[in-house]
């Protein structure tokens, strides 16, 4: 019976491990510059460390199942064996500092590699990190034109990007593992991380420093897609949000202005222009809400707008009373910010 609970046990920690390895959010599937040369290390480590380990248990194995020929009260070291025996040491230790060298060296050129992506003119974004989302911002000198997003980075496919990052309350580690590695967001200090994504899709990424209470549902998507898709997409971002035309959706919008959600939101091309959530102008072109909690749909957009709290406990955005109409009226004016 023991057996088969350490059995359970070192399977599902197997499984544990294997779920990291799905292909939008894994270091085992670079498709980035960047990644590639992290994912080469990665393996270089892996198996230098991997037959390291195979010869170690091997050694033991052997010193722990050899029968010992001389008893141990007559047992005395013979010169000869002894020498061949520090000499095998010698060598192990040997092999050992050659390798740990080489791990360095491979570290540190994979480091200067990784930063040497410094072109010029590249599609600058800005990343801030709040509990527990993510603001994206696309700059221009227009400040007309620049575009604000939430929880999700559209980039084209074989471009450059430089990412300004910062962060509003606490540290926070910005983490898309097919594209790059790990990069701290800290309060008040801003940093630039450079990358490009090689090939169509989209990549989940994750907040990867303990931030807080919903530190495991902060998480972003990459979406990376063929110049001209972004090139709409950026342009159809810029636009405000029209006035609705469905009498639903009047009622929707009227309510929302007129509530709290203006205290905390930003529909452009409305009166509601508050920083304290996520710009809200395009909402319904987003594939989820909560920071990748939930897919975006208008059962789960209701269940949110009702009571975030029994979703994401600790998150900055209050319950919200209202009736079953007025809730449909809002959800309709909300799916109509595309």
């Amino acid at each position: 019976m023991k057996g088969r609970f350490i059995s359970a046990c070192g399977v599902s920690v197997f499984l544990a491990g294997c779920s990291g390895l799905q292909s939008s959010q894994s270091v085992v599937n670079p498709e980035g510059l960047q990644a590639a040369r992290i994912d080469h290390l990665f393996w270089l480590m892996f198996w230098v460390c991997t037959i390291a380990f195979v010869i170690t248990i091997a050694a033991l194995s052997r010193a722990v199942l050899r029968k010992r020929e001389t008893p141990v009260e007559n047992f005395r070291p013979v010169d000869r064996a002894e020498a061949t025996k520090t000499r095998v040491v010698a060598v192990a230790i040997a092999i050992t500092v050659l390798s740990l060298f080489g791990l360095l060296v491979s570290s540190i050129l994979t480091g200067k590699a990784i930063a040497s992506l410094h072109p010029q003119n590249p599609l600058t974004i800005e990343v801030v990190g709040h509990q527990w989302w993510w603001e994206i911002r696309y700059p221009n000198s227009d400040a007309s034109k620049t575009v604000i997003t939430a929880n999700e980075i559209h980039v084209p496919v074989g471009t450059p990007v430089v990412m300004n990052s910062t962060s509003r309350d606490v540290i926070h580690s910005f983490w898309a593992p097919n594209i790059h590695g790990k990069r701290d967001l800290i309060p008040g200090y801003q940093t630039a991380l450079w990358f490009q994504a090689d090939k169509e899709g989209t990549y989940r990424g994750q907040c990867a420093e303990f931030c807080g209470h919903q530190h495991a549902h902060m998480a972003f998507f990459l979406v990376a897609e063929t110049p001209e898709k972004f090139n709409a997409w950026l342009q159809q971002q810029r636009t405000s949000a029209k006035d609705p035309q469905d009498a639903a959706a009047q009622k929707g919008q009227q309510f929302f202005l007129s509530h709290t959600c203006v205290m905390c939101h930003t529909v452009r091309g409305t009166i509601a222009g508050s920083n304290v959530g996520p710009d809200l102008t395009h909402l319904a072109s987003r594939q989820t809400i909560a920071a990748g909690t939930l897919p975006n749909n208008p059962g789960n957009l209701g269940g949110w707008i009702i009571n975030s709290q029994s979703i994401k406990p600790g998150n900055r955005m209050p319950p919200n009373q209202m009736n079953s109409d007025d809730l449909q009226s809002l959800l309709t004016y909300l799916e109509t910010l595309k």
